[in-house]
């Protein structure tokens, strides 16, 4: 099945299909999510606020129509996965519930080289409750200087620190290196000291296999407009596992988080709902969700992701080996060559930093991602890109 044709594909000014391989920051457009919006919009302008119960889907369930499907891509239990605001959002309601610092027990592990803004969002939280960031997080080593996580330096931390630790935070794939770590390993560590394991999934959802709710995971949040395909500034996805829905632990509350029987009678007190949406705050925006039902489709279309990870190492290590044939001396591959530890981004490191050369390539129609100072982002998403695109890549790349 061709589901690149379920895609829009961007186009230079003579009109041929550019090389898109920047999946890892926005994801392309499927075709019908045009459709899946306009039916909202119809329903808005031809039923007002009825939308919200007589719409073709209405409103006031629209969240559920994705839960099932979203709930396949990252392998949790229906009632343990729910879309709602936005990711850092969502990472900072579920540090609220689950970072719970002590006395002896007030650090968070956090991965090598953190995406920024998760960085920015534990220093807030540890800082809240009055510990100094410096002191109170801890952040992975690389290894040998390879900007490589190695399982042994995870664990020997981890036995380290662990009775320390009140969290581990980890992204599932490293934004810059592409890395992608043994998360149930992780969680295994973390449970036998007393941690609580969350993981941040902006690079690893609708891109690896994962199965969160077998592995044990306690939470993990993720964005929608990378893999997921949802349209810039994509609502956010978040897991709890089931062990903690009834659990007496802090919670900030909203109205959507209510009961549904009895959230409309407007009562004083919050009865929360028992699964991960008592952890919702406010109704959704549906066209926003429209635009993820779109692409969740065509998600089910392909087979879900086990079929979609088996091409997706086809492609990167395609790409992996035919980049080392070329025997540059200008460039290295800092994403690990083992499949196992990658998703489908490679990160092609300049030896001799020059942005010129990475802007040749976006003139002979690669679409790619620079991140300072010295790496080239490539992603290969299974779902539109091809072997050809991988081709046409390595002759441009020469």
């Amino acid at each position: 099945m061709n589901l690149r044709n379920h895609f829009h594909i961007p186009k230079d000014e003579q009109g041929n299909d550019l090389i898109y391989l920047c999946g890892n920051s926005l994801g392309l457009m499927p075709k019908s999510t045009e459709s899946y919006v306009n039916s909202v919009f119809d329903d808005w302008k031809n039923l007002g606020v009825e939308g919200h119960t007589h719409g073709k889907k209405p409103w006031l369930p629209y969240h559920e129509f994705l839960t099932d499907q979203m709930a396949s891509v990252v392998g949790g239990r229906s009632h343990e996965v729910v879309v709602m605001n936005s990711l850092t959002v969502n990472l900072h309601l579920m540090m609220v519930s689950f970072y719970r610092p002590t006395t002896k027990r007030y650090k968070v592990l956090m991965e090598y080289n953190p995406f920024p803004s998760d960085r920015y969002a534990v220093q807030s939280q540890v800082a809240y409750h009055g510990y100094d960031p410096k002191d109170a997080i801890i952040e992975l080593p690389d290894t040998d200087g390879t900007e490589i996580i190695s399982a042994e330096t995870i664990e020997s931390i981890i036995n380290q620190h662990g009775d320390e630790i009140a969290l581990i935070m980890i992204g599932g794939v490293n934004y810059y290196t592409g890395q992608a770590y043994d998360m149930k390993r992780i969680t295994e560590l973390g449970h036998q000291h007393g941690c609580i394991v969350g993981f941040d999934l902006a690079h690893a959802a609708g891109n690896l296999e994962m199965h969160l709710s077998e592995w044990d995971v306690d939470f993990a949040v993720w964005c929608t407009y990378k893999y997921l395909n949802s349209g810039p500034g994509g609502l956010s996805g978040c897991f709890v596992h089931e062990r903690h829905h009834n659990a007496d632990i802090p919670k900030f509350a909203g109205w959507w988080g209510h009961d549904k029987a009895t959230r409309f009678k407007m009562g004083p007190d919050f009865v929360p709902i028992p699964t991960v949406e008592s952890w919702q705050l406010s109704n959704p925006p549906i066209l926003q969700m429209a635009a993820i039902k779109a692409s969740l489709d065509i998600f089910e279309l392909a087979g879900g992701m086990s079929t979609l990870r088996q091409k997706s190492i086809q492609l990167t290590t395609q790409m992996y080996e035919g980049i080392i044939a070329l025997d540059r001396k200008d460039i290295d591959i800092i994403t690990p060559r083992d499949a196992q530890q990658r998703g489908c981004q490679l990160s092609i490191r300049m030896l001799q930093p020059d942005k010129n050369y990475f802007n040749a390539l976006t003139a002979k129609g690669i679409v790619a991602d620079w991140r300072e100072p010295d790496v080239i982002r490539v992603a290969l998403c299974p779902l539109y890109n091809t072997e050809e695109d991988v081709t046409s890549f390595l002759q441009k790349l020469l």
